[in-house]
């Protein structure tokens, strides 16, 4: 198994449907032990059950540098150390640049680029007791193209911080042996956007897409175990489009 004995991370993984929790499974079966990281409580006790023993979940907001201090900490004690940290939570808005108020700013860029930053910051310390280990971050197609269906200039504006992010972490983290990547996901058919993506919509996107479809969680959460494990030893700093073929560059 790929990550036999590993501790790994994953936030925003109460969704049943969700990247986080499609990446948690498949964790989970390659032999990781998780700690399962959200703010939907009920979300997180579904995702304990369907797990089972040996895995564990948290509440915690990633936009509060100071929970994802505790947390980590919380964590590392009661695993006996950290090896992964995939950072997945996110938040989508498709809101027009002239209708962005303050707070919905805030929100956008606090969860998805605040939220990966605090994470990191936290974990690093972990991380480098351990000799190393892998940090990966869910981004999106959006931080290359300027948005798309439902993110905008706040949203595309985060997911491109992420990947700078990415970057700049496998940069300074390579003496360590941490290596730091992230991945620009494409449209994936989930409930992300909180049924927002009608039927309609999906086929439209689709449509657009060379390979005629749109992305499952699962698939996604291969490129994270890929990149969280030693089939990925040489890679760190880099961008991994999984869009289908929808941003060929």
């Amino acid at each position: 198994m790929l990550l036999e004995g590993k501790i790994a991370i994953v936030t925003g993984a109460a969704t049943e449907q969700g990247i986080g929790r499609a990446t948690a499974r498949l964790f989970a079966a390659e032999g990781a032990r998780l700690a399962m990281l959200d703010i939907d409580e009920t979300g997180l006790a579904e995702a304990a059950a369907e797990l089972g023993d040996g895995h564990r979940t948290y509440r915690c907001d990633v936009a509060d540098d100071n929970a994802c201090q505790a947390v980590t900490r919380q964590i590392a004690a009661d695993f006996g150390g950290i090896d992964i940290l995939v950072n997945n939570a996110g938040l989508v808005y498709g809101t027009p640049i002239l209708e962005i108020t303050r707070d919905e700013y805030d929100a956008v860029l606090d969860v998805n680029l605040r939220g990966n930053f605090n994470m990191a910051q936290a974990a690093v310390p972990f991380l480098r007791q351990r000799g190393g280990g892998a940090i990966v971050c869910v981004s999106s197609i959006a931080g290359q193209s300027g948005g798309g269906v439902f993110g905008r200039a706040h949203y595309a504006a985060a997911k491109a911080g992420i990947m700078g992010l990415a970057k700049a972490l496998g940069r300074e983290l390579a003496p360590d042996n941490i290596r730091a990547n992230a991945i620009a996901a494409g449209s994936v058919d989930n409930n992300f956007t909180k049924g927002r993506m009608t039927p309609e919509i999906k086929a439209k996107v689709a449509a657009n897409v060379p390979m005629g479809r749109l992305g499952r969680p699962d698939e996604i959460a291969s490129v994270c175990l890929f990149l969280a494990s030693d089939l990925a030893s040489y890679v760190t700093g880099s961008v991994i489009d999984a869009n289908g073929g929808l941003l060929i560059h």
